[in-house]
């Protein structure tokens, strides 16, 4: 049996790069190599608590007498807090405040988290209009907002570490203003082609905007107060979510779709202004040369492309093309194995990798980071299904689907808040994350019971499950995967969780869309009406819709739709059940952690420019 430094700390072995761990770790009876070039605190904290150190001469382990409480060999292992979590036990993580300047920090972070979560949801009743206008086809609509998810996903990573070697506030800063010149692009668009473009680039500033507030957040708040202060980002972002159609709705009524894109422009003025006026982080010495020479160029634009061409082929297939076509299979193969080339080149090759696979380092690692995909998977297929399912089986108007969706967000917010709230000062978070998945599979074994003729308060309590259970999941996901990793490693797995969340929101697209339309066109044939319509099951709500309501045509359509919509949240359930079994897995871990990030806030009165002293650590 294998065990990790984490599951076992009296045992301790080395490895040459820290960088590389754990798919370079090399087993030595039940023992694994451990970073030895990590900070000098490790050292000084396991000498003092009595762990087994390897002697410089010899290069053999030395078992030594655990000391100070430690499990003795052969005792029951639990996962315990990095070392440094457990040299700072004794500070009191409950009282610290946010200052002054971290509170404008958030307030910037709210500006841009707000401008990011309207942007993504606001498009999604204008679709129609767009397609009209600008001579689009269903496959051009669909890419809309396929396009922006897909670009989203792919910078994510590479936002992050680029932000590590260039700094917060300068990517920052750039995300915003590639998220205002795709906004540019799109406000002037005359073809589908000019706004699929516009979309791309506003996806790729989005996907950095999103990773840098998680990052900044953990550079300037202890890991135990952040539940309780992302509690204000995730409430920028309800609000957007929540109003973003809303706004569409009815920007599109009265007024040119145009403004859709307008709108962002306060918020992209604000954003430019305050980033670099606030987040004033101390900057290092090296020059620009040192830190593009740092940067993993080969990596990068590797997972990149790779990425791109998995994504796309994931995302059109069995929609824009079948899925055993060379069009989707050659991408799909592809990015498949340019995927295993990245994770080659960031495991052997790379000097300072900007994919830290290091943080896969145990089992309860692994398992929370496929729990990320699944909550990924299942919060975008939520936000598409569920107003889908009242557009066209409950024939709501897109003003009252906006409206259908409060429920959701009703609940969400507050219940995330309180998690938040109730995860700050207990310091527990895995309740919330097992009951919060138990939820999830109460509610969409719920949602498999709605059809044509569930009443108004059977949808919206449903929906109200369906709020509560990924409000309780929210927090517990985001700091229970930072309170895995070293500290000097927490804004990287902040930047996976992100990724993987994305991720798995792109896997959604794909898997959902194959799901409804297989079943649609299935059960379409079936009642004897044409299956074309399972083609363009969105665009076909506005013929629908003008069709009296005692039409039998109409009335089996709406069977039709509503009984693929039974398929999905099968699939969703399904989903919810693997996302419980592995959040049961996941160990416990402390919250209690000294922020110890190389990004420093300037106070006032301290210099500006810090020396940089970079070797090749993480």
């Amino acid at each position: 049996m294998v065990r990790s430094l984490q599951e076992e700390p009296n045992l301790v072995v080395e490895v040459d790069n820290p960088l590389h761990a754990p798919f370079g770790r090399t087993p030595v009876g039940e023992l694994e190599y451990y970073d030895t070039e990590a900070p000098e605190r490790h050292h000084r904290a396991m000498e003092m608590q009595g762990v087994p150190t390897k002697t410089a001469t010899s290069g053999i382990l030395e078992e030594k007498p655990a000391e100070v409480g430690l499990p003795q060999a052969g005792s029951e292992l639990k996962e315990n807090p990095p070392v440094d979590a457990q040299e700072n036990e004794t500070e009191n993580f409950t009282d610290w405040k946010a200052g002054r300047q971290e509170w404008l920090i958030m307030i910037v972070l709210l500006i841009v988290s707000l401008m990011a979560s309207i942007d993504a949801t606001i498009l999604v009743p204008v679709l129609p209009v767009l397609a009209s206008e600008l001579n689009g086809s269903a496959i051009d609509t669909f890419w809309a907002g396929a396009s922006y998810l897909l670009a989203n996903a792919v910078f994510q990573p590479f936002f992050a570490a680029l932000s590590d070697i260039f700094g917060r506030q300068q990517l920052l800063f750039l995300s915003v203003l590639i998220f205002t010149v795709g906004t540019v692009v799109c406000c002037t668009a005359k073809n589908f082609t000019h706004m699929l473009a516009g979309r791309s680039v506003q996806g790729i500033g989005g996907g950095g905007i999103i990773v840098l507030v998680l990052i900044i957040m953990t550079d300037i708040i202890p890991l135990r107060q952040r539940p309780k202060y992302n509690s204000f980002v995730q409430m920028a972002w309800a609000f957007g979510t929540i109003t973003g159609p809303l706004i569409g709705g009815g920007i599109v009524k009265h007024t040119t779709w145009r403004w859709i894109f307008y709108l962002n422009f306060p918020f992209c003025a604000a954003a430019l202004v305050l980033t670099p006026l606030i987040l004033t982080f101390k900057i290092k010495t090296s020059s620009l040369k040192t830190k593009m020479s740092r940067v993993d160029w080969v990596g990068g634009i590797l997972f990149i492309a790779s990425l791109t061409s998995f994504l796309m082929a994931m995302t059109w297939g069995g929609v824009q093309f079948e899925w055993g076509a060379y069009q989707t299979l050659v991408p799909l193969i592809l990015g498949a194995v340019g995927l295993c080339l990245t994770v080659a080149w960031e495991r052997w090759l790379a000097e300072e990798p900007f994919l830290r696979l290091f943080l896969f380092n145990s089992r309860s690692s692994i398992l929370a980071y496929i729990c990320c995909i699944l909550q990924g998977f299942l919060m975008l297929c939520g936000l598409y299904y569920m107003p889908f399912y009242l557009a066209s089986v409950k024939s709501l108007s897109p003003i009252q689907t906006g409206v259908g969706l409060l429920p959701v967000t009703a609940i969400l917010l507050p219940t995330s808040m309180m998690v938040g709230v109730i995860m700050t000062r207990t310091g527990r978070l895995r309740w919330a994350l097992w009951s919060g998945w138990a939820v999830m599979c109460l509610a969409y074994g719920l949602m498999i019971i709605l059809d044509e003729d569930s009443s108004t308060v059977r949808w919206v309590w449903i929906f109200i499950v369906v709020g509560l259970a990924h409000g309780l999941i929210m927090m517990p996901m985001i700091f229970g995967i930072q309170a895995m990793a070293r500290s000097e490693d927490v804004a990287y797995a902040a930047a996976m969780y992100a990724f993987l969340r994305t991720f798995g929101q792109s896997i959604g697209v794909a898997i959902g869309g194959t799901v409804f339309q297989n079943l649609l066109t299935k059960h379409l044939r079936d009642a004897g009406l044409p299956g074309s319509i399972g083609k363009d099951a969105e665009g076909f709500l506005q013929e629908l819709a003008v069709l009296p309501n005692s039409s039998s045509f109409k009335m089996q359509v709406k069977h039709a739709y509503g009984q693929a919509f039974h398929a999905v949240f099968g699939v969703m359930l399904a989903a919810s059940g693997l996302g419980l079994i592995c959040s049961l897995g996941i160990g416990k871990f402390s919250l209690d952690r000294r922020n110890e990030s190389q990004h420093v806030l300037r106070k006032k009165g301290e210099a500006t420019v810090i020396s940089e002293k970079h070797e090749a650590d993480p």
